[in-house]
């Protein structure tokens, strides 16, 4: 029997579930493993730089499908500088040389997921990046006061959710890309989250027939919580709140491992993050736990950028060691 775990994860396919940084974080890590990687991505994304292009050129959301292909590409780091370089200055302020690229592409191809493939190959990218759905959506929540959030982007900068919400949903009705059902069936390990659980987790469970695929998935599924809670939003929530609210819209607890950070911040992150949210405490003591010090450097505010990003952050190179942990036990 090969006691290597490098060579024994040669086989696994991991299918990375969520959006924005989160998925980054993930995939960024796990790059460097011989896995078979699928990066599954929301497209409910409608803030800064891709809220614009969504809205004037009438493209499906690039933000977070660029996230996951810089973070599996194997191009120089130049081409990688160049898919996140922001312009400061003038009419394209904001925008993203990445986000104007895979525009451009999906209106020269006619097809979103032609251009990803497209920009795929460009970056030279270890596995694949698949939007959950190929309609064009918004994320909406109705809160208990009745007042509407309209779009990713209200709800991200919303500080009244955590006083209760009657619901969220995608408008329009939207089906799973039959892709991600595919790579779900295929699938050893199904890693969901980190991220901003109602911004960039949950919409992925909103398309009709993404949790059913979840649920018959057979590979085993791993849910990396969050490090800190976002205030207004998810205001003390503990482990097992962000695992009830999952289960809710999965209809089933589906997860054979919970992921944790177990290192503190220091007290001067913790004060840099104050407006923003408090650590997420751990209440459940069960065998599926696993404890590992996941934390990562400061994140750094990117210059022009049209949405606060959070601060502090995962580790990638520590989180995807966990992870490759679990795959070399399956």
């Amino acid at each position: 029997m090969n006691t290597n775990p490098f060579l024994r994860a040669m086989s696994k396919k991991v299918v990375v579930i969520g959006g924005g940084t989160g998925n980054f974080v993930v995939l960024r890590g796990l790059k460097y493993y011989p896995l078979d990687l699928t990066a599954v991505v929301s497209m409910a994304d409608d803030g800064g730089s891709t809220g614009i292009l969504r809205d004037e050129l009438g493209v499906l959301p690039p933000g977070d499908v660029r996230q996951c292909l810089v973070a599996l590409s194997n191009s120089s780091r130049l081409m990688r500088s160049l898919m996140n370089y922001r312009f400061e200055n003038g009419g394209l302020g904001g925008h993203s040389f990445g986000n104007l690229l895979l525009s451009a592409l999906e209106k020269v191809t006619g097809s979103f997921e032609r251009a990803v493939e497209e920009a795929g190959k460009i970056l030279y990218i270890k596995g694949k990046v698949i939007p959950v759905t190929t309609h064009q959506v918004r994320l909406k929540m109705v809160l208990n006061n009745r007042k509407v959030l309209e779009g990713e982007k209200d709800i991200y900068l919303s500080q009244e959710i955590d006083q209760g919400y009657k619901t969220i949903y995608l408008e329009p009705f939207a089906k799973v890309n039959p892709r991600v059902i595919d790579e779900l069936k295929t699938a050893d390990l199904v890693v969901v989250g980190p991220g901003g659980f109602y911004t960039s987790l949950i919409p992925n469970l909103l398309v009709d027939g993404m949790c059913e695929a979840i649920r018959e998935c057979r590979g085993k599924k791993v849910f990396v919580v969050n490090l800190m809670n976002r205030k207004g939003q998810t205001t003390g929530f503990k482990t097992s709140h962000y695992l009830s609210e999952l289960t809710r819209f999965i209809g089933a607890d589906v997860f054979d491992y919970i992921l944790i950070n177990s290192q503190k911040p220091s007290k001067e992150l913790i004060d840099v993050y104050a407006t923003e949210g408090e650590l997420v405490e751990n209440d459940l003591d069960e065998k599926r736990v696993i404890y590992a010090d996941l934390l990562g450097r400061l994140g750094e505010q990117v210059p022009k950028d049209m949405l606060k990003r959070s601060l502090i952050r995962h580790d990638s190179k520590k989180l995807a060691q966990e992870l490759v942990k679990i795959v070399d036990h399956l």
